[in-house]
Parts: C-alpha cells; structure tokens; sequence
C-alpha cells in the first residue's frame, strides 16, 4: 500500500496532511508579516499588539459564553437529529446574544480603564472604541468555526482559515504603511468582519442545511449543558489571556517593554506552529473522544493520535531550534533578547501539546470538574513561577515556567483520566 492510499484510509492523517499544508502557508505569511510589524513598530509595538490580540482573545470567549467546544461536541453528537440540532442552534445563538450585549457593555463602560491598562495611556483609545461594537460579529465567527469543527468539515475549514488569513493580512500591511502601529491595531480588530464574510461564502450553503433562522425561538434547552462549557472557557481562556496580559505588564515595569516584546514575540512563533494541532483537536480529538467509553480504546486512540503527530511535530520543533538564529534574522531583525526563548518554549511546547491530546477527553466529557481543578493548578503554577523566575532571568523565566507547568500539566492529566476509567470500570462492574 503506498502512502497516498494510506492518507486516504485514515481521517486522521487526511486532516493532519491537508492542515499542514494550510500552515505552511499561514506560516509563509506570518513570516512576512511579523518581519515587517518588528522592522517598523519594534519590540515595544509587538508587546502593544500583544496586548490587543490577548484582549481580542477574551472577547472571543465571553460573547459566546464559552460555548464553542460544547458546539462541536453536539453538533458532532445530534448532526443527523433534526429536533436536537434545532434546540442547539436556538441555545447557542440565545448564550451569543446575552454573550455580545454583555461582552459590549463592559467595554463601553470601561474604555479608559482598558485603554489604560494594556498600553498606559489613551493614545489607542479609539480602537477600544471600536472593538465595543465587535463582539457580536466576533461571536458569530466563533459559533460557525465550531459548527464547521462539529461537522468535521476539514476541507471547508482548511479554505476559510486560509483565505481569512490571506485577506486580513493584507488589510494589515496596508494599514501599517497607511497609519503604522494605530493601523495594525485597527486591522487586527476589522478582521473578524472579513472572516464573517469568507465564512458565509464558502461555507453558506452547508450552514444552511442544518441551520434555518424560523427554526430558532426563545428557548434554551440545551442551557445546562453548554453553561459546563461556559466555566471551562473562562478558566482555560479567559483566565489564561488574562494572566499573558498581567505578565506582560509585570515584564514591562519590573525590566523594559523591549523584554516584553522578545516574550510576545516568542508567544508569536509558538502560536503559529501550535496552530498545526489545534484544529487537529477540534476538527478530529473532541468528535472522537466524545465517542470512546472504555480505557482500552481510549488508549488506543491515544496512542494512534501520539504515533501519528508528536515526530512530526517533534522533528519540526527541532528544525525551528536548530534555525532559530536564521529565523531570528528572518523574522525579528534584532531582537537580540529572543533566541535565549526557544528552547524553553519549544520543550514546553512539546509537552503540551502530549498533554492536550488526553486532556480534550474532559472537553468530548465534560469533566467540567476535572477540567476546571487541572487548569486551576497549571495556570496557578505558571503564574507563580513566572513572577518569580522573571525578576531573576527575565523574559526568559516565563518561557522556564511555562516548561515547568506543562511537565507538572502532563503528570496530573495522566493520573485524572487514569482516575476517570477506573471509576467507570467499577461502577460497572459493581
């Protein structure tokens, strides 16, 4: 059998080959456009857009109430069941509706503060304005990704991601030769609209077989269910964006924002290769977890999912390594605070992502109360190591803890899901 029959026989390699291809591209352009955002802002306007892109991030979470693994997980579960996918669409859109107005509100009430709080003055002001009208549009991108993700449709995925990004990167170099760093913030807020647009052209027609606005009414019955998902999204994003924006401050004002800006940085690169993994989770890990109920099988799959992508992803991590004084020169001309970074965050990276694989079992689950003890410690350990290792390494100490954390991460899922089997076991049994 030659490889090609091989992808073809195998959904997990399918998803894995056509999304690297989308990351290379993504990569390609993230390239382009980092070098040229460090050459013209400088370390100091990478942290500033940092800074954004956390908040941004937050906001993805709260207009939807953190419902979007709870819409992959029962899209996927109810996609054939006219009734059940009815009442799903009538609760996620009611949570995004009380999730935008809420989500607006706040900002409005509090653009000086926030202005204040991520950039130290109000120079920006009018971009905070500006997102105060966003978080529905961004909401709506967020609940069609997960039904995208619920469906498994990886290649519709595969075209959005990559037009989107396309696209917006475009609105963001013009906007940095037109306004400079003002324009990139304005750019990376407007994204979203053009992602909206790409998402009801390539994937409308889908949408629309399953999703029909008369279907819609005021109920919410899937209301108990998704609030599990709510609780979980506020811990593992809204908490975490939180701390990356509190570290960036403590970074800034107990050394230099040009610290600031080699660690964002860092976080930069990282993210662009974790994205390779990320919709293998939810486009594959959540539908396929959701399905699995006994440990032999869950173990199989693990290591099925463990022999399909940690030595890709592993020999990867080690070209980045080895190039990354290339890479530096490439993508951040002289930011010579940033290739101290790379090993931590690369060993960390590595471990996370073994983590993440077993851990979307609490997510396909809903272990909301495993979930949410396990990222409590792992967040609790990151921040505590990080504001003690910055003051004596500096940027550098971040990226130690975070290698620490996930090893500590690791370790305790393990013995969770172990937990988790062996208690179904017994009470089956009993």
């Amino acid at each position: 059998m030659n490889f090609k029959s091989v992808i073809k026989n195998n959904l997990l390699l399918k998803i894995t080959s056509l999304n690297a291809i989308v990351i290379v591209f993504r990569l390609i352009i993230s390239l382009f456009i980092q070098r040229l955002l460090a050459i013209m802002v400088g370390e100091a306007g990478i942290a500033k857009i940092g800074q954004l892109r956390n908040l941004i991030q937050i906001i993805t979470s709260s207009s939807t109430l953190g419902t979007f693994n709870g819409v992959i997980k029962y899209v996927s579960e109810y996609k054939e069941n006219k009734e059940k996918i009815d009442g799903l669409f009538s609760s996620i859109f009611g949570f995004l509706f009380i999730g935008s107005v809420i989500t607006s509100g706040v900002l409005y009430y509090n653009v000086t503060f926030i202005t204040t709080e991520l950039f130290g003055d109000l120079e920006f002001v009018d971009v905070i304005r500006c997102l105060t009208l966003l978080p529905l549009i961004i909401g709506l991108n967020r609940v069609f990704y997960g039904i995208v993700n619920g469906l498994t449709e990886y290649k519709t995925f595969a075209k959005i991601d990559l037009f989107s990004n396309v696209l917006s990167a475009l609105l963001l170099v013009i906007c940095l030769y037109q306004f400079n760093l003002k324009g990139v913030l304005f750019a990376i807020i407007i994204a979203p609209i053009i992602q909206l647009v790409i998402i009801l052209y390539v994937f409308g027609a889908t949408l629309n077989k399953y999703f029909k606005l008369k279907s819609l009414d005021f109920k919410i019955p899937f209301a108990k269910e998704l609030l599990a998902f709510t609780l979980m999204s506020i811990i593992s994003t809204v908490l975490l964006n939180y701390i990356e924006l509190d570290l960036r401050i403590i970074i800034t004002d107990k050394i230099n924002i040009d610290e600031a800006g080699y660690w964002t940085a860092m976080n930069f690169i990282s993210k662009n290769y974790m994205a390779f993994s990320s919709s293998l989770f939810t486009l594959y890990v959540i539908p396929k977890f959701a399905r699995i109920h006994t440990l032999p099988l869950f173990k199989k799959e693990v290591i099925n999912i463990y022999k399909t992508i940690l030595p890709l992803f592993g020999i990867g991590m080690l070209l980045v390594y080895l190039f990354r004084r290339v890479f530096i020169e490439l993508i951040y001309p002289d930011f010579t605070g940033l290739e101290p970074l790379f090993k931590w965050q690369l060993l960390g990276d590595f471990v996370r992502l073994a983590a993440l694989v077993i851990s979307h079992q609490f997510l396909a689950k809903k272990m909301v109360g495993s979930f949410v003890v396990t990222e409590l410690i792992s967040l609790g350990v990151f921040y505590f190591l990080s504001k003690n290792l910055v003051v004596l390494y500096g940027a550098e100490g971040v990226v130690m803890a975070h290698f620490y954390r996930c090893l500590i991460y690791f370790i305790i899922i393990i013995c969770t899901i172990w937990f988790y089997f062996f208690k179904l076991e017994k009470k089956k049994t009993s």
